[in-house]
């Protein structure tokens, strides 16, 4: 764990946020900017700095976690409308909080590109 990692501490109950899903790996709650009427943030508990730290040991994390996400977009109920699954990684790429997530967005139609 990062001292000054926010996941981190959402993850240890340190900071408040609503809770959509945990397990003992991962970790989903509703961003607290939110860019779509749905915008859930899927984190490993694991602190893991960006998807580039990833390694042999972590190779059936991701794939847990998109597996995750699909339930959650059908519980959320925009799986049949349609969702977007982004992994931002590094400060090109948009990351703002250095702790692995992917955001799931929906609930409205998403324009491309997204940047």
């Amino acid at each position: 764990m990062s001292k000054n990692c926010v996941f981190c501490k959402i993850r240890d109950k340190e900071i408040p946020s609503s809770v959509v899903y945990e397990d003992n790996d991962i970790m989903a709650f509703k961003d607290q900017s939110p860019q779509a009427p749905v915008h859930i943030l899927i984190i490993p508990k694991t602190h893991i700095e960006s998807i580039n730290y990833m390694n042999e040991k972590d190779k059936n994390l991701l794939g847990y976690i998109m597996l995750k996400t699909k339930e959650l977009a059908k519980k959320l109920d925009i799986a049949e409308s349609g969702y977007r699954l982004l992994i931002n990684t590094n400060h090109m790429g948009g990351q703002a909080v250095y702790h692995l997530h992917v955001h799931l967005l929906g609930g409205r139609q998403l324009s491309w590109p997204p940047g």
